[in-house]
């Protein structure tokens, strides 16, 4: 069975997700950070009790993983674990 072109660049797309989200959860389970259910609003400041420095190694992780780099300016306002990954998804 054939398959075209666009079906194949969206099996693709859908395969380098799933890859990049074991990554995410990977790091974020190194940090002591449950990813699913409601761990992934948690706020680092107030609910996971880190500091920015390790807030910042945190992002840092993620990139080198997915050799992906973000913005500063939208580095600055992340406040939980939603956030980056969703930047980092888009």
């Amino acid at each position: 069975m054939l398959i075209s072109k666009s079906a194949r660049d969206l099996i693709t797309f859908h395969m380098k997700n799933n890859d990049d989200f074991r990554k995410i959860a990977k790091v974020f389970q190194q940090y002591g950070i449950d990813v699913t259910g409601k761990g992934k609003y948690a706020s680092f400041e107030t609910d996971l009790r880190m500091d920015k420095v390790f807030v910042s190694g945190l992002i840092f992780e993620l990139e080198y993983q997915l050799r992906r780099e973000l913005e500063d300016e939208k580095v600055a306002h992340i406040q939980d674990p939603a956030q980056i990954i969703e930047l980092l998804m888009a």
